[in-house]
């Protein structure tokens, strides 16, 4: 079995789904089968997402309580735990992925873990400082989500 979990953007500016969400969805839809669960993950983008969704596969879950990526990855190991998922596919932004697949690889420890990224529809150098202060957080990230990371 495999999970397909597609991960939230929000710039927290309108009250819509934000484009680089859109295309995340989009691209999981694309990448999925009935025989996937998918997630949608992030606080509020989770439920915006639902709605976009045009996917097949009849497992869709929406996982409106992650605020950061390593909370969707640690939501993501229960899952991987609880349905006995053979692979996790996790599907971000070219700029998001490699904070991503260390977050996801740590928390789903010995289960194949892969990021696919999705073109930018827009990105700024402002997004791109953002991930990387993003990224200087993984630790304090890995100590929030710590009952699912481990030690």
């Amino acid at each position: 079995m495999r999970l397909v979990v597609v991960l939230g953007y929000s710039d927290r500016r309108g009250d819509g789904l934000h484009p680089i969400c859109a295309a995340r969805v989009a691209t999981a839809a694309a990448l999925s089968s009935g025989e996937d669960t998918v997630v949608l993950t992030g606080r509020p983008e989770a439920e915006l997402m639902r709605r976009a969704w045009r996917g097949s596969s009849s497992r869709l879950l929406c996982d409106t309580a992650a605020g950061v990526t390593a909370e969707s990855a640690a939501h993501a190991a229960r899952l991987v735990c609880e349905l006995g998922v053979e692979e996790v596919l996790v599907v971000t932004s070219w700029w998001h992925c490699r904070r991503a697949g260390l977050l996801f690889r740590r928390a789903v420890n010995g289960t194949g873990a892969s990021v696919r990224t999705v073109p930018a529809p827009s990105w700024t150098t402002r997004l791109l400082l953002r991930e990387a202060a993003a990224f200087a957080l993984v630790p304090l990230q890995l100590r929030r989500a710590r009952p699912w990371f481990g030690s």
